[in-house]
């Protein structure tokens, strides 16, 4: 296949709230560009982009899809992105490799959660976008509410570029406010329009947003200001030229409506990502860290320059290998070449370069800057590296997910499993960063974290259908801890005879609180060589083991000082292992008499809801022992913040999907550990009991 033009080159994302109808629009404009010859449907399995066994029986992007149409002599390589809570991290990483962006929005439903979110990524990162209004032959659909909508919720002057003609069952065309025509939708799903005048009865409105659209255009270039003011006609040339600088420079945000799964309005939208959107070769330089520092710097980009591709994604492929993807930001990479990869100072060789599409990849020669495509079977590559020329090291800036809320304790269902349930569940890592896979010391537990249910369960499915293998899923055990709130002196003795040489030590030891966070504190007062100095590190070791194994509970032992104040030796019956278990046993009998608590670990909690939910998500924070301290303005609705027990929060990600009806988001993590109340700890101490049992 032959090489992309850099500058005939437009890199895309559709993002917007999960259910808007992204992967609809992305087919049809892949049916448009005549990329594939029918235009697939999501809602009955046939998505080219949605192509993974879990995204066709939910019905939902989980992964970020590829492919690319040619549109007008422009190759446009489109990715389709998560609109789901669980899986929007996704869209994040893909957004460090595109240009522009399409921003959907379902006419009947407005701005949502996701939405706003991602809207606040597009414009801390400057990204050019244009927003789709969608789903317009929808009963209950008013396009010029939605954009009142939009201007509330997102805080944005918008710029409508094309308006419907008709409305729900009657939507049949648009009026394009650039060239002032009407445009017509042929009555199948060709996509193609027929050009033909404004309708009467829109004249009014339709001149209302022309003026609107001519003065947001006027106040971004002087010279159209003073011509538009002086009461001269811009023409469409001025128009789109203008347009094209704004649109770029993120100063102007263009609306465009249809209906993507009839194919209806779709080619206008293709016609404004040619026309409107930036290149890559728009872009002259681009911020990276250095390597050695971690200072941010420039750096100049061209097509003609050295090579800078950064590696965004990776799939892992139980066939194929590791797939890693990623942007050529400038110079050109040949298949069969040796890259460097500057992020872990080594060299890898590349062999086929691929386009992906959907599910299949086409090979080609070279990837050119502005080129998103992968490299099979690398061996040191993953997310989050750049490539560059070796001598001109540089790397990107990483992106930061929140730490997974949703985790379980999960164990292979067979012995056959259990030694390639970690490495496969790594292997998924590498492709998902927003998986975490923790041994829990304390509980002696594998703990598998996601960013909620439907994640951990998407996992699970594509654990078993990639690699084979069946977990089981349990809440995870409380990492509870032990300590003390009194203080007491006593004696620990360990004497054994029993033929030949026997054993002997005889410690006495204070055991006193520690405040929080203290540890474990040892303290030698040992004086006049009561014990001698060589046997005292293992009277420390003894204690020391039994604080890790736990006396209420099993749980570890925190925060506690112990002093060795005096003891006794034996000549020949005294040793290290003696001592070690006299000062274990001192410990054990004293930390009972020293009025031992449990103590349990305390989340601070975030949780983002839209204002009419305030009330019932505070309500649910109370009942789960949990203590709001305070409420302010978020991205998506209202934030509370609290401090909760991790016991009451185990199964809140699906709790606060049900509240909310999906609306809701939190993010969690661990904040300190509290004293358990007594009435709640006697209950744990008793099914530890029961299960040591």
């Amino acid at each position: 296949m032959k090489k992309n033009e850099p500058s005939k080159i437009r890199n895309i994302a559709i993002v917007g709230h999960g259910k808007s109808g992204k992967t609809s629009l992305a087919e049809a404009m892949l049916f448009s560009g005549k990329a594939t010859d029918r235009l697939c449907r999501v809602d009955n399995g046939e998505s080219v982009l949605d192509w993974e066994p879990e995204e066709k029986d939910r019905r939902m992007t989980i992964m970020s899809g590829f492919h690319h149409v040619t549109w007008k002599k422009c190759a446009v390589n489109i990715i389709d992105t998560p609109g789901d809570s669980n899986f929007v991290a996704d869209t994040f990483n893909s957004l460090q490799v595109v240009d522009a962006a399409v921003l959907v929005i379902d006419a009947a439903s407005g701005v949502q959660v996701i939405t706003e979110k991602i809207w606040q990524v597009l414009k801390s990162r400057k990204i050019p976008t244009v927003i789709f209004v969608n789903k317009l032959d929808r009963e209950n659909t008013d396009f010029y509410a939605i954009l009142d909508n939009i201007k509330n919720s997102l805080g944005v002057s918008l710029t409508p570029v094309t308006i419907p003609i008709g409305k729900e069952s009657g939507f049949g065309g648009v009026v394009d406010l650039v060239k002032m025509k009407g445009l017509r939708f042929a009555s199948d799903d060709s996509g193609a329009l027929s050009e033909g005048d404004i309708p009467a009865d829109m004249s009014g409105r339709v001149d209302e947003l022309r003026q609107q659209l001519i003065e947001n255009i006027a106040e971004s270039d002087e010279s159209l200001l003073e011509k538009y003011l002086e009461g001269g006609e811009l023409s469409v040339d001025e128009i789109s030229a203008t347009m094209t600088t704004g649109i770029k420079d993120t100063s102007l945000v263009g609306v465009l409506c249809g209906c993507a799964v009839k194919n209806h309005g779709v080619q206008p939208l293709l016609d404004f990502i040619v026309q409107y959107f930036p290149s890559p070769v728009d872009r002259a330089e681009l911020e990276v860290l250095d390597p050695k520092t971690g200072e941010p710097r420039t750096v100049a980009i061209s097509e003609g320059g050295p090579l800078l591709a950064y590696v965004f994604k990776t799939i892992a492929d139980p066939y194929a290998g590791k797939l890693t993807l990623f942007r050529v930001f400038s110079g050109e990479l040949a298949a069969d070449s040796t890259v460097y990869n500057a992020t872990r100072d080594t060299k890898e060789k590349v062999g086929n370069i691929l386009r992906i599409e959907g599910k299949n990849q086409s090979a080609i020669d070279a990837a050119v800057a502005g080129d998103i495509v992968a490299v099979a079977k690398l061996k040191e590559t993953s997310t989050g590296d750049t490539f560059c020329e070796p001598g001109s090291a540089v790397k990107f800036k990483g992106i930061t997910h929140p730490r997974p809320v949703t985790s379980y304790a999960v164990m292979a269902k067979t012995r056959a499993d259990e030694d390639k349930m970690a490495s496969s569940l790594h292997r998924l890592m590498e492709e998902d960063p927003t998986l975490l896979l923790e041994k829990n010391e304390a509980t002696k537990e594998f703990v598998l974290s996601g960013v909620g249910q439907v994640h951990i369960d998407v996992t699970a499915q594509r654990l078993k259908r990639k690699f084979g293998v069946e977990i089981e899923m349990k809440l995870p055990k409380i990492a509870y801890k032990e300590t003390i709130k009194g203080k007491t002196r006593i004696q620990g003795k360990h004497k054994k005879q029993s033929g030949g040489r026997g054993q002997f030590a005889d410690t006495w030891i204070e055991i006193e609180p520690l405040p929080s966070g203290g540890g474990f504190e040892f303290v030698d007062k040992i004086v006049g060589g009561a014990i001698p100095r060589n046997y005292i590190p293992a009277v420390e070791k003894g204690i020391a083991n039994q604080m890790v194994e736990g006396i209420l509970a099993g749980y570890p032992i925190v925060d506690v000082r112990v002093s060795l104040v005096d003891g006794g030796y034996h000549d020949v019956d005294s040793s290290d292992m003696a001592f070690q278990i006299a000062g274990s046993k001192g410990f054990k009998a004293g930390f009972v008499q020293c009025n031992p608590i449990l103590l349990e670990p305390i989340m601070l909690v975030e949780v983002t809801v839209p204002d009419d939910l305030t009330g019932d998500v505070m309500g649910d924070v109370n009942s789960r022992r949990g203590r709001v301290l305070g409420m302010e303005q978020g991205v998506g609705g209202q934030m509370v913040r609290a401090l909760v027990p991790q016991s009451e929060m185990l199964t809140y990600s699906a709790e606060l999907t049900s509240m909310t009806s999906g609306r809701g988001m939190f993010t969690m993590q661990f904040d300190h550990y509290e004293e358990l109340p007594h009435n709640l700890a006697e209950k744990v101490i008793a099914a530890s009991q029961k299960e040591e049992k």
